[in-house]
């Protein structure tokens, strides 16, 4: 029986008929409602007609979250007297209720984004709705963009609702409306009751979340707030935590409240999540949550929200190859989000952990997960869709270039796409698969070489990390899941059935990116199979399904080992000592605890610490960390290694500068990792030179030998090329080191060593530098003289180290001269710096004739008391110029 009553109640009903009409018309609209308005549930019951109002339609709601999807099913479902599976179903991956009769069909945006590649039309599908489309998530926008290409191309009375309690409406407008203009915003007016904002900071400063870490101390805080909210208010307490880790630390921390501690997460078994939003029983209740329980949830009886006013997002260290979660400060739109949820059944309250001051320096949405996640799922749904570059589909945000192109790399590596970013039938069925395309790899080629089973098993650990407690080593925690009782072993279980059915269909064996074969392992444990009789085996080329079981008697360790460096083949890793290890992408990486200092605890307890080889699955780089941090490994030999990675090998002549002088050898490489050298007997000359060359940038130009004259050559040559410009060459270190052979070949052609550049005359090098084929080498001396002689007969020296070329010379042997002498054909003014008799600055002028005129006299009368001996005429343009005194001067 419909709950009438309960469904009268919900405000959202107001903006129905602006929303029918939206649709009716256009096709597309913008539904904005306050958390606790219904449009999670009462919308798509009504456009469904389920309600009794309007035509039935078949309509298929799409949510961020499995745990949003199967509430809000049960939700409607309850509304409408039945059970999910009848009138009203959901999908999530690896669960499936629904049915012939179902209406309302709930499903998460990754699954919504399986059928679109299955089924563009979405066949018998009239209304779809994305919800919580404000927390733009990477899956959510990918589908948007799809359906309107659905739209424009192929259904265009297929409806599209984009809904959100707070969202860039005007922007989802303009994207949903498209050329027409944009799509109507239909705004619910909330009455959700008001919430009170009771503003909580630490009482003393706590440092700023970084990586995966925060602050124990901001944590206590929290658990005290959470204290005082039981103390002050009535009614369960919501608190808002970034990740599971947190929540296990804050439950720790309330041991002994006089309440019910409960934990909700993406990884809480379903009974759980079931079990809290269900209500409670009387007793009051505490719920830890992460940002699932932001959106599209009620949770029964809550009336007080505590926000730690964190969140964790994905971020891609694109450098290193490292994707992983970050802890960062929520935005204004979640914190409003987290706020709602007290309001939803009664007046409530919220205890923000910050100050109110800090409140308006937080951002205002969420950074869209498209600018800064990993992009190799989005590129291979882009290339199955048709559109490599993503340059056609209709997105908020745009992918970022290099990003994107990060991406295809990875499929090209792994032969999901071809040359030109297409999608091969390869990377179709990777596609299908509904995990990570590294994992799809991992799993297609895995199964090969180890059977489907035991490969979905391992794909399935690594598509969701296994919690710390299973340990750092793969395979141990392989055993653990196999045996454990746990919520998170029963998900792994059911993952891995799901994984094994699709691994097993009929499809594209291995491809230009599968496995060679592998195997093998090392330390305590591994199997005796080297790598080589794996990878024997395995260029058969078997297929997955008829090869299933050949393998039987690698051990656990070489199955994990090869499966997780299949799917990240460039983070194979060689040890260095020291809990330290070098990954194939040039990355640094340690096991927890190692580094400097940490000696032999490095890894302790863990048969990772002293293997020569892993596979690295999990890692993360703390901020400001070199190092990438290994969270979960498996040992493997160097021929599992150099199997899986074997796009990555390479082997040739390697000629370089290595402290002071040129190495020469025979490399073999695993990316950045060294395999083998030998000395190189007769390298190529030219790589020789280059070697050299490589020494000299690296060095600087001040290993060679940089005698006054030099020097001087230089200053003039650089002046000619600043006044005059061609054909007068650029001499700056960047130029000359450009055109390190123009100038330096002979001398560089015979250099082996830092010494023998140190004895190259640089200044003879350069000549060679000056326009010789042009002529116009003759007329250097002319242009740019290395000497002036003035009036008293001197040849003086010019400096061309400064901005202006400058002539230091005895004022006395400058009589008689009227004007200041010009370089570069008379361009430029030489600034004559006038000396005393005992070569002290006296002057300074660039306009000799005005310094005789206006300045001489001052000079005079300062200096020819100090200087008596010295002829200090009255008429300088006049008098003889000397050298010498007056005495000397008479003299003759």
């Amino acid at each position: 029986m419909i709950a009438r009553d309960a469904l009268a109640q919900l405000p959202v009903r107001t903006a129905l008929p602006a929303l029918r009409e939206a649709l009716d018309g256009a096709g597309t609209a913008v539904l904005c409602a306050p958390p606790g308005t219904g449009k999670t549930t009462l919308v798509p019951l009504e456009l469904a007609g389920l309600t009794g109002a309007g035509p039935r339609r078949r309509v298929l709601v799409a949510e961020p979250r499995r745990i949003a999807a199967r509430a809000a099913a049960r939700r409607m479902a309850w509304l409408l007297g039945g059970k999910t599976g009848e009138q009203v179903g959901f999908t999530v991956r690896g669960e499936r209720r629904a049915g012939p009769r179902t209406a309302v069909e709930v499903v998460t945006t990754g699954v919504l984004l399986q059928r679109l590649q299955r089924d563009p039309e979405l066949a018998g599908v009239d209304v779809v709705v994305l919800d919580e489309c404000h927390e733009r998530h990477l899956d959510a926008d990918t589908c948007a963009a799809f359906l309107l290409d659905v739209r424009e191309t192929l259904r265009p009375e297929l409806r599209l609702v984009a809904a959100s309690a707070t969202t860039d409406a005007q922007g989802w407008a303009r994207l949903l409306g498209g050329s027409d203009g944009a799509a109507q915003v239909v705004e619910a007016a909330g009455v959700s009751h008001p919430v009170d904002v009771v503003w909580a900071p630490p009482e003393r400063p706590v440092r700023p979340a970084h990586g995966l870490r925060v602050d124990p101390a901001l944590l206590t805080h929290v658990a005290g707030v959470v204290r005082r909210a039981l103390r002050e208010r009535s009614g369960d307490v919501l608190c808002f935590l970034p990740g599971v880790g947190e929540i296990g630390r804050i439950a720790g921390e309330l041991a002994g409240v006089d309440a019910e501690v409960l934990q909700v997460h993406g990884r809480a078994p379903a009974e759980v999540q079931d079990a809290v939003l269900a209500g409670g029983d009387g007793v009051r209740r505490v719920v830890l949550a992460t940002s699932v329980a932001e959106s599209s949830l009620t949770v029964p009886g809550v009336r007080v929200v505590v926000d730690s006013g964190l969140a964790r997002v994905p971020r891609m260290d694109h450098a290193r190859g490292l994707s992983a979660l970050t802890t960062v400060r929520a935005s204004r739109a979640a914190a409003r989000q987290r706020a709602g949820r007290a309001g939803r059944e009664a007046p409530g309250v919220v205890y923000r952990c910050w100050a109110e001051g800090e409140d308006a320096r937080l951002p205002a949405f969420p950074e869209p997960e498209i600018k800064v996640a990993d992009l190799t799922a989005f590129a291979l749904q882009t290339a199955c869709w048709g559109d490599p570059s993503a340059s056609g589909l209709a997105l908020l945000d745009p992918p970022p270039a290099g990003a994107l192109a990060a991406a295809r790399e990875v499929l090209t590596t792994i032969g999901a796409v071809d040359g030109d970013g297409r999608a091969t039938p390869r990377g179709a069925r990777m596609a299908r698969m509904g995990v990570h395309p590294r994992l799809a790899r991992a799993l297609l080629d895995g199964a090969a070489e180890v059977g489907v089973k035991r490969a979905a098993e391992v794909v399935a650990l690594l598509s969701e990390e296994p919690p710390r407690a299973y340990g750092d080593d793969l395979a141990a925690a392989w055993r653990t899941a196999r045996r454990g009782g746990d919520g998170y072993a029963a998900r792994w279980r059911q993952e891995a059935r799901r994984l094994a059915s699709v691994g097993a269909e009929p499809g594209v064996a291995r491809g230009s990116g599968g496995s060679a074969g592998a195997g093998g392992s090392a330390g305590a444990g591994g199997s005796a199979e080297s790598g080589a009789a794996v990878g024997a085996r395995a260029s058969a080329g078997a297929d997955a399904g008829a090869n299933a079981g050949a393998n039987a008697g690698a051990s656990d360790d070489v199955v994990a080992g090869l499966v997780a460096a299949l799917a990240f083949p460039e983070r194979v890793a060689r040890s260095r000592g020291v809990g330290g290890y070098l990954m194939a992408s040039g990355t640094g990486a340690e096991l927890a605890g190692a580094g400097p200092g940490a000696g032999a605890r490095a890894g302790d307890g863990s048969r990772l610490r002293d293997a020569g080889w892993l596979a690295v699955a999990v890692a993360d780089r703390p901020v400001a960390s070199v190092s990438a941090r290994v969270r979960l490994a498996a040992v493997i030999d160097e021929g599992t290694a150099r199997a899986a990675a074997r796009a990555l090998y390479s082997s040739g002549e390697e000629v370089g500068w290595s402290e002071g002088e040129v190495v020469a050898r025979t490399v073999t490489r695993l990316g950045a990792i060294e395999l083998s050298s030998r000395p190189l007997g007769a390298p190529d000359p030219e790589l020789l030179r280059d070697a050299v060359v490589s020494g000299l940038r690296q060095e600087g130009l001040g290993l060679l030998r940089w005698s006054p004259a030099a020097q001087a050559l230089r200053q003039r040559m650089a002046f000619l090329h600043r006044e005059v410009g061609a054909p007068w060459p650029d001499v700056s270190d960047a130029a000359l080191l450009e055109r390190a052979w123009d100038w330096l070949g002979i001398e560089l052609g015979r250099a082996r060593r830092r010494a023998d550049l140190e004895r190259i005359d640089a200044g003879q090098a350069l000549n060679r530098l000056l326009p010789w084929a042009t002529g116009d080498a003759a007329r250097f001396d002319a242009l740019a003289p290395e000497r002036v002689e003035v009036p008293s007969g001197s040849r003086i020296r010019v400096d061309y180290g400064g901005e202006q070329p400058v002539l230091a010379v005895k004022l006395q042997e400058l009589f008689g001269w009227h004007e200041s002498p010009r370089v570069a054909d008379g361009r430029v003014p030489v600034l004559v710096h006038l000396l005393s008799p005992a070569g002290r600055p006296a002057a300074v002028t660039a306009d000799l004739a005005s310094f005789w005129r206006d300045g001489y006299r001052a000079v005079r009368a300062e200096l020819r008391g100090r200087y008596p001996k010295h002829p200090w005429p009255e008429d300088p343009t006049t008098a003889e110029p000397t050298r010498h005194t007056s005495a000397r001067l008479k003299r003759g």
